[in-house]
């Protein structure tokens, strides 16, 4: 870390949405300090010269998955390695411009507090440990003729908790452990066995019980669903984000619009599990069921923006390419403007991180998490495409990840 001044740069305001010029930045350590039109007075400061180009917040990805074993690794690779493989999805993720992840299942504090100090390069975390999900649920990954009873389902990011007091029990062993927040499955999912994308999962007492223990040690949850009425009955029980609600409709929009929860749609990666779905060794039932998310398309998003949702980012990249990252940032374009996708990787996943003002802006006192990007994103998005090609500056947390300008 050191002490930088930014300058020669368009700078993008994510919150007014509009870039504006003639302004520095000064970053000491991990913070940003100063934002000011004109000079900043920092003799000890070095200045770097951006160019002309744009200076932007670092991208969040608020469903990313950094933990996970290989679709057909049937159980046979241990956490060790899968920890290696998540430092090298740690790393790539950076040097795309995503600063900041949210990992919704598998990696936990052990990783987290690996990028904090220094042992990966890679992107502030905030973990959710293991997934709580019901027998049969779209965590359980058991084959039809497997009998075994343990509580630990497969792929590594996944525990089986079923009644009111093993939920209670899960959720403080997910805290104990360390989760800044919790996840759970309250509906069917694409890749599980034993289920389908309609089918509600965790009785109503259950995820009342799972809220009440996450909110009273400070945490929140997050659901996988993608059923409407699984949705509503989510979002009535105190679930704060919805991840995927590809069947998202306009009743239960207005019913989370009211309750205030947000909705983290992952379009990204049904177009790419269309496409690698069949390489990694998906079923007939695995490929029929993301058509059939796939083809609800954006929808969800518009039905969302109408009834005052509030729309985050993320991609849920499990087996397909990471790469793929940014490249939902295009998908919700089809819908919105180029500016309005970034305020969903920016301004309100930092609200849904409870990072508000800290991340998705360059403002004093924000982190330091900083993008220089050849052209202006907020009318081509394509320069935040291809592995970060056109981000010649990469800063995490007050650390260059990349520098080519000085």
């Amino acid at each position: 870390m050191g002490k930088y001044i930014l300058d020669n740069h368009a700078l993008l305001d994510t919150k007014e949405g509009v870039l504006k010029s003639g302004f520095q930045v000064l970053v000491d350590d991990n913070r940003v300090i100063e934002v000011a039109k004109g000079t900043i007075n920092a003799s000890d400061a070095e200045k770097i010269d951006l160019g002309g180009r744009t200076l932007m917040p670092g991208l969040i990805d608020c469903h990313a998955h950094v933990f996970i074993s290989g679709f057909n690794d049937n159980q046979s690779v241990l956490p060790s390695e899968m920890t290696a493989r998540s430092s090298t999805h740690l790393r790539g993720m950076v040097q795309r411009g995503f600063t900041t992840i949210r990992d919704a299942g598998g990696a936990d504090y052990g990783h987290k507090m690996s990028v904090e100090n220094g042992h990966f390069e890679g992107p502030r975390m905030f973990v959710s440990g293991r997934i709580l999900s019901q027998t049969g649920g779209h965590g359980d990954h058991r084959g039809k003729a497997d009998f075994c009873s343990c509580m630990n389902a497969s792929m590594g990011v996944a525990r089986i908790a079923d009644g009111v007091d093993a939920v209670r029990h899960a959720v403080r062993e997910e805290i104990r452990h360390g989760a800044d927040q919790i996840k759970i499955m309250a509906g069917g999912g694409v890749s599980s066995p034993a289920d389908e994308l309609h089918h509600l999962q965790y009785s109503t007492d259950e995820i009342v019980a799972i809220v009440d223990e996450a909110t009273r040690a400070g945490r929140y949850v997050m659901s996988h669903v993608y059923n409407t009425n699984g949705i509503q009955r989510a979002v009535e029980c105190g679930v704060r984000t919805i991840e995927h609600g590809n069947f998202l409709d306009d009743k239960t929009a207005k019913v989370m619009a009211k309750n205030e929860a947000f909705l983290v749609p992952t379009l990204v990666t049904y177009r790419a599990d269309a496409k690698y779905g069949p390489s990694f060794g998906w079923s007939k039932d695995s490929e029929r069921k993301n058509q059939e998310v796939l083809e609800a398309g954006v929808k969800s998003l518009e039905i969302a923006m109408k009834a005052g949702v509030k729309v985050g980012y993320g991609t849920d990249l499990c087996w397909s390419p990471k790469s793929y990252q940014p490249e939902g940032l295009l998908v919700h374009s089809e819908v919105m403007s180029p500016i309005e996708a970034i305020q969903n990787a920016t301004i309100i996943n930092a609200e849904i991180v409870r990072m508000e003002n800290q991340l998705g802006v360059i403002t004093p006192g924000a982190f330091a998490d900083l993008l220089a990007v050849d052209g202006d994103p907020t009318q081509d998005l394509g320069v935040l495409q291809n592995e970060g090609e056109h981000m010649p500056m990469i800063m995490a947390n007050g650390v260059f990840a990349k520098n080519r300008l000085t």
